[in-house]
């Protein structure tokens, strides 16, 4: 089970002071923050991407490669790299360069974002969302898995003869999450290539995702990659701690009532009841989070959101260190508890290597050529 943490790299004001950091400022605070994740005993750092204000990662391998040269043990990976709006070319060569520089400690999440005008931004129509992620995660996959690639479709330009540089490491592509909050043909898609489905649960209720996770481990065995509970699942989560609830409660409503992305709708106390955010004492988020598995069934990959909102640099390296400190360690032993042998840890460079020398699937996906929902 792997514990991390992922951030949207919103520029926010901080409504306790009236201050908004700079950019500089919150791009800095980022890094601190995949450090301190590395120096708790967190296992991995995720970054989004995002093209508008008031977010800042609009080029996540590049501060991942900066991340990557001052950390030695973090998996580095994003909470969203575009398909629909990047080429897939430049995707293939941007994180195969990175998975190098990091020694292959690197994955990464695709989905369609959540920006509906960074699609003309960079030509494309977002009327086109689902076949854009489908055409191009499939020209990815074949960039990666082939050599010498030959390719026509619908969205852009054929290749003929290209092999993309550098190839991946060890022969071996990183890991791939695809991340949706409400489309199945995205679980399709997932489970069709033998890759990981992230249900980013942070908004809605458990009964939505719990439909989706069901598809894509169904549909993950059904494409013959093992059985349902053995398919790659990965879940989003929101925290904020202090010792004590009341205090919890006290200090961050004020950050939740402002939040861009929340603020000003349902109430805190009915947000923490009806999705996976917990406000309140360490023990009480281990227990809400151990409660994923009775909805989801065992996974690999517990990614929480702790720096948004506003909330300054110091108050998130306290948060992070009481869940490396009091909550993580829980987890770990919790959730290893009457996990059956036959399900999947989380996805790592080094046993990926070893499954592809053994002749084990390494999620090189299914036969070149078929079609998602086969």
């Amino acid at each position: 089970m792997q514990f991390g943490i992922f951030t949207v790299g919103d520029v926010t004001a901080d409504p306790t002071t009236g201050r908004t950091p700079t950019e500089h400022e919150r791009i800095k605070a980022m890094v601190a923050i995949a450090k301190k994740a590395e120096e708790v005993g967190l296992d991995v750092f995720a970054t989004g991407e995002h093209h508008n204000p008031p977010f800042v990662p609009s080029s996540p391998t590049t501060m991942l490669g900066y991340v990557a040269a001052q950390t030695e043990r973090l998996i580095l990976s994003t909470s969203t790299t575009l398909i629909t709006t990047n080429d897939p070319v430049k995707i293939a060569e941007d994180f195969a360069m990175l998975q190098h520089l990091a020694d292959g400690r690197v994955d990464l999440m695709m989905g369609r974002g959540n920006t509906g005008p960074v699609y003309p931004w960079f030509g494309k129509d977002i009327r086109q969302g689902i076949p854009l992620a489908i055409e191009n995660y499939a020209l990815l996959h074949k960039l990666w898995t082939e050599d010498v690639v030959d390719w026509e479709g619908r969205f852009r330009t054929p290749l003929q003869g290209f092999t993309s540089t550098p190839r991946p490491l060890d022969g071996v592509a990183p890991f791939v999450w695809h991340g949706s909050i409400r489309s199945p043909e995205i679980a399709e898609q997932a489970a069709y290539y033998g890759d990981g489905f992230f249900a980013n649960n942070i908004f809605w209720p458990k009964e939505h995702f719990q439909r989706l996770i069901e598809l894509y481990r169904k549909r993950y065995a059904h494409y013959g990659h093992g059985t349902p509970e053995q398919a790659y699942v990965g879940l989003g989560g929101q925290a904020f701690m202090r010792k004590n609830s009341q205090d919890a409660v006290r200090e961050f409503r004020p950050y939740f009532d402002n939040a861009p992305v929340y603020g000003h709708g349902p109430s805190l106390e009915e947000f923490t009841d009806q999705t996976p955010l917990t406000v309140g004492s360490p023990q009480e988020v281990i227990e809400k989070t151990l409660t994923f598995r009775e909805s989801f069934g065992d996974y690999q990959r517990q990614l929480f959101l702790m720096d948004h909102a506003g909330l300054p640099l110091k108050t998130v390296l306290e948060q992070l260190d009481l869940l490396g400190e009091e909550v993580v360690p829980v987890l770990r032993k919790e959730f290893a508890a009457g996990r059956p042998a036959e399900v999947p840890e989380g996805p790592t460079h080094a046993a990926r290597v070893g499954s592809a020398n053994t002749g084990a699937s390494a999620n090189t996906g299914a036969a070149v050529g078929a079609t998602p929902g086969a």
